[in-house]
């Protein structure tokens, strides 16, 4: 639990967002509530084994899209009274949970905005899972900037979109979170001041880990828009 609380603290400073009260049998979820606009982020304290990321498909009718997820390759792994948790044909776990009007996206925060969560794919499941969440997800489909990136850019007025990475080796399928900001390196100063420390520095996003020892990444892309930089 004390991993759980330097998460926490960590990701709350980072958003500008206040924890909700704890609700669960064990009091292991929270919501990280935004000054302004819906909330688009939860964290979950897990008894055992390392942290991750996974999503979170809030939708109106949670067994039509546990049918659906089904009839496209994916597994019912828990079943709870009104959400479900799932694993993809990758293994990618994730959670279909009860939509509740969620539209307005949080402010960008000191020049950055947590707008996308990245599934990290094995190379032999990469096409197979592209596949399976653009039928999922019914959103606009299409090839990233690099050949092992695919995006999914969900309808205005939600938050939050999803980009596929092609692993360069076979591995367990993952996911972490990617941060849009406007100058990399005085967000990077801001993280490390709160506890994260950098793990690798490519030319538009650097990969960092947070006080826990969870994997994310700051981008280049705008926080506004979530778009490329223009080349000069």
């Amino acid at each position: 639990m004390a991993g759980f609380e330097r998460a926490c603290a960590f990701w709350t400073a980072v958003t500008a967002t206040r924890l909700s009260a704890p609700r669960g049998e064990r009091g292991e979820f929270v919501t990280l509530l935004p000054e302004v606009g819906d909330a688009c982020v939860k964290a979950q304290a897990i008894t055992s084994g390392d942290g991750g990321a996974h999503l979170g498909l809030a939708v109106e009718d949670v067994p039509a899209l546990v049918n659906s997820a089904v009839r496209l390759g994916a597994e019912v792994v828990a079943p709870n009274k009104g959400w479900a948790v799932l694993r993809s044909p990758a293994g990618q776990l994730f959670c279909a949970v009860p939509w509740h009007g969620e539209s307005a996206r949080p402010p960008v925060v000191d020049g950055t905005r947590l707008d996308q969560v990245c599934l990290d794919v094995p190379p032999a499941d990469f096409d197979s899972e592209v596949a399976f969440w653009t039928a999922l997800s019914g959103w606009d489909s299409y090839p990233g900037s690099r050949p092992e990136f695919h995006v999914l850019r969900p309808p205005t007025g939600l938050t939050t979109r999803i980009l596929l990475q092609r692993l360069e080796t076979p591995g367990p399928a993952s996911a972490h979170l990617d941060l849009a900001c406007t100058d990399i390196d005085t967000t990077q100063a801001h993280h490390e001041h709160l506890g994260a420390t950098p793990v690798t520095r490519h030319p538009h996003w650097t990969v960092m880990r947070d006080p826990t020892g969870g994997t994310y990444c700051l981008t280049a892309r705008a926080p506004e828009t979530g778009g490329l930089p223009t080349p000069n």
